[in-house]
């Protein structure tokens, strides 16, 4: 396992998608700091247009807990298409470079590989919801927003935490298309058709019981009407998660690979 952990990890190094994922979560935090900038003074958000109607209609308030709140609306939805890409190119990458067979043919289970590539994922993803929350407060603290305390912090960065784990979990059966498509175009697609499914099902009330709808549900995207996806809905996510990662490493070690 540390010998395919450090392989993983020498390919996300030498890769320019880390950086790429980075800039994302950057410009996510820059925009929802632009939404606070604008809701705190009604009298500007007027002199922007159509983008203060926007800042408007995103439901936020111009303080901590709205602030934070939004970020992890971000990292909701924008993090299913960031995490579902890089679960796509961790695995997808070995069939598009032609280099499966190689891996394939080390000393190492194809099972540790599988698990490798999961775990680099994983490390990944909460990275970059802990850059998005330290991106924020730092942008927060610039633009002296009110109703600051250390547990309204605490909580609001528990929950970005928690968002982007729910997100990421629902990524893992895109790592099985990525392997049966043998590249990216087919599981990209998958990933279009899951994002834009979510958004219909989230808006027709059903959230809570399709995995992908409910990262966005439980930070709070859907307005309060819609509530918590509850424990149905965070038990399908567990159980979607676990069982995009089975069911991959099982194609792994009985597909036909020739």
């Amino acid at each position: 396992m540390r010998e395919a952990l450090w392989a993983e990890l020498l390919k996300a190094r030498r890769s320019r998608l880390p950086w790429i994922t980075v800039l994302a979560f950057a410009i996510a935090a820059l925009v929802c700091g632009m939404f606070m900038f604008i809701l705190a003074d009604p009298t500007r958000a007027r002199a922007f247009g159509l983008l203060g109607d926007k800042a408007q209609l995103s439901g936020a308030n111009a303080d901590w807990p709205g602030y934070l709140a939004l970020l992890s609306q971000a990292v909701a939805v924008g993090g299913l298409g960031v995490y579902g890409l890089i679960a796509i190119w961790l695995f997808g990458r070995e069939f598009s470079d032609h280099t499966a067979t190689d891996l394939l043919a080390l000393p190492t289970s194809r099972t540790t590989v599988v698990a490798a590539k999961f775990a680099i994922g994983a490390i990944w993803a909460l990275l970059l919801a802990l850059l998005l929350a330290g991106l924020g407060l730092s942008i927060g603290a610039l633009l002296a927003l009110p109703g600051w305390s250390a547990p309204i912090a605490i909580n609001g960065v528990a929950h970005i935490v928690v968002a982007a784990v729910l997100a990421a979990l629902t990524t893992t059966p895109l790592a099985l298309a990525a392997s049966i498509g043998r590249g990216y175009l087919a599981a990209v697609g998958v990933l279009f058709g899951i994002i834009f499914t979510a958004q219909v099902i989230a808006a027709l009330g059903h959230g809570a019981v399709f995995p992908w709808s409910v990262p966005g549900l439980y930070a709070g995207i859907a307005g309060p009407d819609q509530g918590s996806p509850g424990l149905t809905g965070f038990t399908l996510v567990a159980a979607t998660g676990v069982a995009g990662a089975v069911t991959t490493a099982i194609w792994w070690n009985r597909a036909d690979h020739t």
